[in-house]
This record gives structure tokens, C-alpha cells and sequence, in this order.
């Protein structure tokens, strides 16, 4: 188990090592502009294969390295032929980096029948499948479920949102802070969820004076107050379920 793990890691910083550390911004430039026809498109790729060949410390093992170069290849094409550098793409081309990580992690260390069964323990385990449950409920449902019902205001506040809020942050401050009280129940840190309400309360307060931002400012809250009491409640039923 240790040595499987340790060849997981190896893997995985060879891949970060070539990616973010060994990567100059005008390699980058240039692979953007040129694309198949960029040397540092080939050399990148190359260096993702040799470290990768290197950090296993078992010179033998060239053609992991060679597999995990080829695939880097293809990914990086892929990605500078989409034309597009935003979030998703990024989140997209790691995901098939790994993809190849761990389909060469499971070929050294023979676990495909292991991640089978891996796959089943989680599918046939009520514990995990509650947690995951949850998480995907506050995450989704509930953000429906709270915009649902505080349409009723959103007209009141919707001009004032719009000209002092960034795009879609409220809806994304929502998810992050009910992953985050999710969390701090399952791991029994409930004093942390009265911290970050603190935080927020800080980072929203605003001039009482003026009626349009006590209304944004009431908006928020009840919005606010709705996201900690869904998750508080979903937290407090999975521990129930899971521990």
C-alpha cells in the first residue's frame, strides 16, 4: 500500500513539476500561437515524460514515461486547437492529465481489480453515499430552492445587485460557504461556522442610511440565513446516517 501510494505521488509531481514549475509563460505564448508548430509544444511534453520517468527511480520502467509523454501530447494539442484559455478548458485538460496518471498508477501497481471493488465498497456503503449526498443538495437544490424563494425580492434589489455586485458572485459565495458549514458539521468544528458568519457579516455590512442598500443588505441576509439553516439541518441528519 505504501509503495502504491508512493508511485501515485511520484506521478503526480512530475506532472505538476512540468506543468506549473518548468512551464515559462513564454513557452505558453508561443505554444498558443503556433500550436503543433511550436518546438516548446514538444519539448513540454518531453519534459512531462522524462520527469515522469525519472521521479519512478526505476529506469526500466521508460516506456511509463514514454505513454505518459504521447498522452500529455494529446491532451495539450486538444486544448490549443479549442482556442479557448477559460476555466473549464483548464479544469477539462487537468482532468485528462490525471486520467492518464492514474490509468498508469493502476498499470504499475496491477489495482484495476482493487478500483473495482473500490467503486462498489462506495456504491454499496450508506455512509459515503449520504455524504456525497449531501453535498450535491447544497450545492444544487438548495441554491434552486433559495432563489426560489426569495424571488419575491429580487425585483427590490435587482438594479442595485447589478451595479455593485459581480456577476454571479452571490450565487457562488452561497456554494462555497454551504460546502463549508457542511464540512465544519461533518468534522464536528462547529465553532467555525460562527466565525465564518462573522466574516461574511463584516464583508457585507453596509450604510444603513440609505433604504436601496438596507434592502440589499436585508436581501443578503435572509438569503444568507436560509443557506446556513438548509445545510445546518442536512449536516446534522448526515451525521445521524454517517456516524
Amino acid at each position: 500500500m505504501e509503495n502504491s501510494l508512493l508511485i501515485l505521488l511520484q506521478l503526480l509531481m512530475a506532472h505538476i513539476v512540468t506543468d506549473f514549475v518548468f512551464q515559462p509563460t513564454s513557452w505558453v505564448i508561443d505554444k498558443r500561437e503556433k500550436k503543433a508548430a511550436s518546438k516548446y509544444l514538444y519539448f513540454h511534453c518531453a519534459l512531462a515524460g522524462v520527469l515522469s520517468w525519472l521521479f519512478l527511480l526505476d529506469l526500466s520502467l521508460w516506456y511509463i514515461g514514454l505513454f505518459i509523454a504521447i498522452m500529455h501530447f494529446a491532451i495539450d494539442l486538444w486544448k490549443l486547437n479549442y482556442n479557448r484559455d477559460d476555466l473549464k478548458i483548464f479544469l477539462l485538460d487537468q482532468f485528462f492529465h490525471l486520467m492518464t496518471i492514474l490509468a498508469a498508477w493502476l498499470f504499475l501497481t496491477n489495482n484495476f481489480i482493487g478500483v473495482h471493488e473500490a467503486i462498489y465498497d462506495f456504491l454499496s456503503s450508506a455512509k459515503w453515499l449520504a455524504i456525497i449526498m449531501a453535498y450535491l443538495i447544497i450545492i444544487f437544490p438548495a441554491g434552486f430552492l433559495i432563489g426560489k424563494a426569495t424571488e419575491r425580492w429580487q425585483s427590490e434589489v435587482e438594479h442595485d445587485l447589478r451595479k455593485n455586485s459581480l456577476q454571479s458572485a452571490g450565487r457562488y459565495i452561497g456554494i462555497f460557504e454551504r460546502i463549508l458549514v457542511l464540512t465544519f458539521i461533518l468534522t464536528s468544528n462547529l465553532s467555525a461556522i460562527g466565525f465564518l458568519i462573522a466574516a461574511k457579516s463584516i464583508l457585507r455590512f453596509s450604510d444603513q442610511s440609505e433604504t436601496a442598500a438596507r434592502k440589499q443588505t436585508e436581501y443578503v441576509l435572509i438569503g444568507t440565513l436560509m443557506s446556513f439553516s438548509i445545510t445546518i439541518l442536512i449536516g446534522l441528519l448526515v451525521r445521524q446516517i454517517a456516524f
